[in-house]
C-alpha cells in the first residue's frame, strides 16, 4: 500500500475499480476527487431483517486511492452497501498527502455524509477533523491504518490489520531465513502508520532472536518509479547483503531487483506484503520467500458493516475493534492465488462463489 502509481497501472487500476465506483466518477485521472454521492431515499434492505432506513452514504477517506492493493477494498465496500441498501464515496488522495486527505475528510463532513471511514496515517493530522465529524453527529472508524496507542484520536474503532504484530511476524521469519549479516528493510513513506508499525515490529523481532543481523531502514519513496530505483541504488551500492525485505506492497518490485540481478542465486533472499499479481508470480518463480496477506476486502467490508450497525442501532452497537488478519503466502500455498481470480483478491470483478475442497491446513 505504497504509492501514486504511474500511469499505466493507475490506467489498469480504474479498469478493475467496481462499476459502481466508476458510475460515481472514479477514473484515473481524478480518482481522489470526492465522488458525487446518490440522492438518498428511505428504503429496506433487500427484503432482509432491518426496517426500511435512509439510503445512508458512508465516506472512506484513502491515502493512495488509485493503489491496485485497494481494488478488493473497493468491492468490499461495494458488496456491504448493496447488501444493506447503501451507498459509498472513495475519495482522499493519491500521493499519500495528508492535507489532501484532511480536505476531503472535512468535505464529507460538509456534505453531511452518514458515516466516515478514514485511514489513519498520520499521528495527530486527523484529531480535529474526527472532533469535528464527531461534533456533528457523523461516526468516524479507521480502516488499514490507525492512530497510535495512547493517541487523543477520538475515532470509534480501527478495522484492519494489527500493523505492529505483522511486522514482529514477519522479523520472526526473517530471522530464520537469514543467519546473519546485513538486511535491509525497504518502507516507502516512513513515519506513516499503516506501514511504519511493520517495520518497527519486524526490527524488534529481528534484535531478539538474531541480533547476528544488522538491519538498515530504507527510504523509498511514494511512487513505483521511486521505490524501484531506490532498491536497485541501495542493492548496487551494498552487494554484501543478505536479506531484502519490504513492510509495504512494493514488494512486487523489490522481485523485479530480485530477477533482474539474479540475486537468489548469490544467496539472497527477500520477502514482504500484498498480494499484487507480479508478488504472487514472485514467489512462484523464486524470485520471493513470502508474502504477507492482510485481507484488504475484509477492511471495507466489516467497515460498511460496523458503520451500519452504528447507524441502524443508533449507536448502541456497531463499534468494535477488528483485526483482519494475517497469512503468509510461500511457494508451497500461492498456486491457489494464481490459479483462482475472484473479486475477493481484487483479481476480478466477478460476484462468485468459490468451490473448494479437502482439509482446511
Amino acid at each position: 500500500m505504497t504509492d501514486n502509481p504511474n500511469r499505466k497501472l493507475v490506467e489498469d487500476v480504474a479498469q478493475r475499480l467496481p462499476r459502481r465506483a466508476m458510475m460515481h466518477g472514479i477514473g484515473a485521472a481524478s480518482a481522489a476527487m470526492l465522488l458525487a454521492a446518490a440522492p438518498g431515499a428511505a428504503r429496506a434492505a433487500g427484503g432482509g431483517p432491518f426496517p426500511g432506513h435512509p439510503n445512508w452514504r458512508f465516506s472512506f477517506i484513502n491515502h493512495v486511492t488509485t493503489n491496485p492493493f485497494f481494488v478488493p477494498t473497493i468491492y468490499g465496500i461495494e458488496d456491504a452497501c448493496a447488501l444493506l441498501g447503501c451507498t459509498y464515496q472513495w475519495t482522499g488522495s493519491e500521493i499519500s498527502d495528508v492535507a489532501q486527505m484532511v480536505n476531503a475528510m472535512n468535505a464529507a463532513v460538509s456534505s453531511k455524509a452518514d458515516a466516515i471511514g478514514v485511514s489513519i496515517v498520520d499521528p495527530t493530522g486527523f484529531n480535529e477533523p474526527t472532533d469535528r465529524a464527531l461534533a456533528a453527529g457523523i461516526p468516524v472508524f479507521s480502516y488499514n491504518a490507525d492512530a497510535p496507542p495512547g493517541s487523543p484520536s477520538k475515532r470509534l474503532a480501527y478495522i484492519g490489520q494489527d500493523l505492529y504484530q505483522a511486522g514482529y511476524l514477519e522479523g520472526i521469519r526473517i530471522s530464520h531465513l537469514v543467519d546473519g549479516g546485513l538486511v535491509a528493510l525497504f518502507i516507502a513513506t516512513p513515519g506513516q502508520l499503516n506501514i511504519q508499525p511493520r517495520l518497527d515490529g519486524a526490527r524488534a523481532a529481528i534484535q531478539k532472536l538474531n541480533p547476528k543481523i544488522q538491519t538498515v531502514e530504507i527510504a523509498t519513496g511514494p511512487t513505483s518509479g521511486e521505490e524501484l530505483s531506490s532498491m536497485r541504488a541501495w542493492y548496487l551500492g551494498h552487494q554484501d547483503v543478505k536479506g531484502m525485505f519490504t513492510v509495504d506492497g512494493s514488494t512486487w518490485l523489490l522481485g523485479e531487483v530480485m530477477q533482474q540481478y539474479g540475486l537468489r542465486k548469490k544467496g539472497i533472499v527477500a520477502g514482504g506484503f500484498d498480494l499484487l499479481p507480479k508478488t504472487l508470480t514472485g514467489i512462484r518463480d523464486g524470485y520471493l520467500e513470502f508474502t504477507i496477506d492482510q485481507q484488504p476486502y475484509l477492511q471495507g467490508f466489516y467497515t460498511v458493516m460496523e458503520m451500519f450497525a452504528y447507524k441502524v442501532s443508533g449507536g448502541l452497537i456497531g463499534a468494535a475493534d477488528i483485526d483482519t488478519g494475517l497469512k503468509f503466502v510461500t511457494k508451497g500455498n500461492v498456486p491457489p492465488y494464481l490459479t483462482t481470480t475472484t473479486r475477493y483478491e481484487g483479481s476480478s470483478a466477478a460476484p462468485q462463489i468459490v468451490p473448494r475442497s479437502g482439509p482446511i491446513l
